[in-house]
C-alpha cells in the first residue's frame, strides 16, 4: 500500500515480461521493470531477464491522473476495530474508479486513518452525500457487504426536488433499470423490476426516498420518472456539462440513516448523518 492505494495487478499472456509490458502499457511500463518496481506473485522483482507464463501475474504501482482536489472533509461517525462509518461529502468517490483515485474516500481514509485493509461495504454515487460504512479488516468484508447484497440494510435518504400537486403520494415506483458500460444515464426499460423505492413528500419540496433494492443511480432514476428530478442533477432527466472543480451545485441528495443488525454480534447498528436536510 502507498497512500492508500494498493497496487494494480497485471495478468500476463506468457514470455518475456519487458517485451509485454512495454508493448501493452508503453516506455512507463519498461521503466519500472528496469528500475526493479514490478514485482512477481511472490515479491520477487522482475527484470529484463524474466520469463513467466500465461495466466501469471506481476504487480506495480500506477502513475497517478492529476485530480482536482475535492475540498472537504470526511467526518467520521464510527470507528472501532471492525468498522468505520463515515459522513462522506458530495464529489467524492467512495472508492477509485476511472479518473477519481486518490481523490476518493477509500484512499482518503486508508492514508488518514492508517488502516491499509479497508474496504467499502457498499458504494454511494460520487455527487450522493451522507453515510458509508467500512470495514476495518479485509476478513471482514464480506460478512457486512452481503448484508447489502441481500437486502438486510435499511436506508433513508433526503432528497430536494420541485413539487407536483398532482402527483399521489407516498408511491412505490418500481421499474426495471438497466445501467450499459460506456452510458453515463442509466434507464429503465420493459420487464421484470429490479428496482423499488418508496417516495415520501416530507415538507415542501423535501422528500424521504426509501430504496428496497440497490440499483445504480435507482433513486435518481425513479425521480426524474416522476417528473420531479432531483435538484442539481447533472445526469437526470439530462446531462449536463459541469466544470470538474465547480463544487459549487451539489446534488440535492443525501444518504441520512443506514440501519442492520451486526453480523457478527447480532446488536442492532443505526448511524445518520450529521449534515442538514438538502
Amino acid at each position: 500500500m502507498r497512500d492508500g492505494l494498493g497496487p494494480a495487478r497485471v495478468r500476463l499472456r506468457g514470455g518475456p515480461v519487458l517485451a509485454e509490458l512495454a508493448e501493452r502499457f508503453g516506455e512507463q511500463a519498461r521503466a519500472k521493470v528496469l528500475s526493479g518496481e514490478v514485482v512477481d506473485a511472490d515479491g520477487v522483482a522482475v527484470d529484463a531477464a524474466t520469463v513467466l507464463p500465461c495466466g501469471a501475474s506481476v504487480y506495480l504501482y500506477r502513475e497517478l491522473p492529476d485530480e482536482v482536489p475535492v475540498p472537504f472533509e470526511i467526518p467520521v461517525l464510527y470507528s472501532g476495530a471492525d468498522l468505520v462509518v463515515v459522513d462522506k461529502p458530495h464529489f467524492l468517490a467512495t472508492m477509485p474508479r476511472g479518473r477519481h483515485v486518490a481523490q476518493t474516500a477509500l484512499v482518503r481514509l486508508r492514508r488518514d486513518l492508517g488502516l491499509p485493509e479497508l474496504s467499502p461495504a457498499h458504494r454511494l454515487d460520487r455527487l450522493t452525500a451522507g453515510v458509508v460504512l467500512f470495514t476495518a479488516r479485509r476478513e471482514l468484508r464480506g460478512a457486512y457487504q452481503s448484508l447489502f447484497a441481500r437486502g438486510l440494510v435499511r436506508k433513508t435518504y433526503l432528497a430536494r426536488a420541485a413539487v407536483d400537486p398532482a402527483l399521489e403520494l407516498p408511491r412505490v415506483v418500481r421499474s426495471r433499470i438497466v445501467k450499459r458500460r460506456g452510458r453515463l444515464q442509466a434507464c429503465c426499460e420493459p420487464g421484470v423490476p429490479n428496482a423499488e423505492t418508496l417516495v415520501e413528500l416530507v415538507s415542501d419540496g423535501l422528500y424521504r426516498l426509501t430504496p428496497r433494492t440497490g440499483r445504480t443511480h435507482q433513486l435518481r432514476v425513479h425521480m426524474a420518472s416522476l417528473g420531479i428530478p432531483i435538484l442539481g442533477d447533472p445526469l437526470y432527466p439530462d446531462v449536463v456539462d459541469v466544470a470538474p472543480d465547480d463544487f459549487g451545485a451539489p446534488l440535492r441528495l443525501l444518504a441520512r440513516r443506514i440501519e442492520f443488525d451486526d453480523p457478527l454480534t447480532g446488536v442492532r447498528r443505526e448511524f445518520v448523518s450529521g449534515r442538514p436536510a438538502p
